[in-house]
């Protein structure tokens, strides 16, 4: 059986990861209470529960509360440290007074907020660290000076990049001392343009779709570990109302609602199980923190495993609504 990209790596990653975004009770400054800890609690009991060994943070989650919620679960339970690994992600600037919303790989802003992840985490190490969106200004050696300090102080074990394309990755890699083993991009049953950049090869349409060309091959070749933000598609084909919804997606969830009732299962193993069948490996990183949810993806790596290619296309194609060129 193939294996996913981490696993060469000697990571042993649970094959869908909890996203921990949703932590921390909003984006807003009010304090963490504990009523927020219990929530996250419940949320990490649960994802544990169906084998989920894999978090994945951000150092502007709920503007860094949602790090220091699940730094609070750390501290109440020492032991887990170890039993779990913790990914997180710097890079995006919040708006600051009159300063924009912007993208940050400096060296001194990437050290610094290392430091904040690890401080509100209560860690001394996070497993891999990803840059979060590309920087027009980022510049390797500068960003390679930073992950060396990361790395042989031993903050970071591991470095990986989020919503890059072929060449930004390529770019970063020719001056960093590390390996790039993950990258994190948007991809479901409703975001297909992952699927539509290598099928559309030599047809107009290609023209329309937001992927980088040869991203996916590029990272088996590369055996660098795709994850997907928003697999589930904040529920549109799991439950949620879809009358407004174009009638491809309509009938889509129909499909996905069918096909969990005919193989005893739940509609979220069905659509994540769907992104898992891809050869390159996918790694789901879900969104939710509502416990029955969560639980609803644990027979999603079965799921991926037993998907014939005829019923992997006929999710595809229904939910994209054009016939294929």
């Amino acid at each position: 059986m193939k294996m996913m990209p981490l696993r060469h790596k000697g990571i042993n990653a649970s094959q869908v990861v909890f996203g921990s975004m949703s932590l921390g009770g909003g984006w807003n400054t009010n304090p963490v209470t504990q009523e927020h800890v219990l929530e996250a609690e419940r949320a990490v009991d649960a994802a544990r529960e169906i084998g989920i060994n894999m978090y994945d943070h951000a150092d502007i989650y709920t503007f860094g509360k949602a790090e220091e919620t699940f730094g609070k679960i750390l501290q109440a339970q020492p032991s887990l440290r170890e039993e779990i690994i913790i990914q997180s992600k710097c890079g995006i600037r919040l708006q600051d007074g009159d300063l924009p919303g912007r993208y940050d790989f400096s060296k001194e802003h990437i050290l610094n907020s290392v430091d904040g992840i690890l401080s509100r985490l209560g860690t001394e190490y996070i497993d891999i660290l990803l840059l979060h969106r590309p920087d027009p200004l980022m510049e390797p050696e500068e960003i390679a000076e930073a992950l060396t300090l990361l790395k042989s102080a031993g903050k970071v074990r591991h470095f990986g990049v989020s919503n890059m394309n072929v060449g930004q990755i390529e770019f970063l890699q020719r001056s960093l001392p590390y390996p790039i083993i993950v990258n994190q991009l948007q991809m479901s049953l409703s975001h297909l343009h992952f699927v539509d950049e290598v099928v559309f090869v030599n047809q107009a349409a290609g023209t329309k779709v937001n992927f980088g060309a040869g991203l996916l091959e590029f990272s088996q070749m590369q055996d660098i570990q795709l994850q997907a933000w928003s697999p589930l598609s904040q529920g549109i084909f799991t439950g949620k109302d879809v009358s407004d919804q174009p009638e491809h997606i309509q009938a889509a969830a129909k499909l996905v609602q069918d096909m969990a009732e005919e193989k005893e299962t739940t509609r979220e193993a069905i659509v994540l199980g769907w992104l898992m069948r891809h050869p390159a490996m996918i790694q789901p990183v879900i969104g939710t923190i509502n416990p029955e949810r969560i639980k609803a993806t644990g027979d999603a790596v079965r799921q991926g495993q037993l998907m014939t290619r005829d019923e992997w296309y006929k999710l595809y194609v229904t939910a994209r609504g054009p016939r294929l060129p």
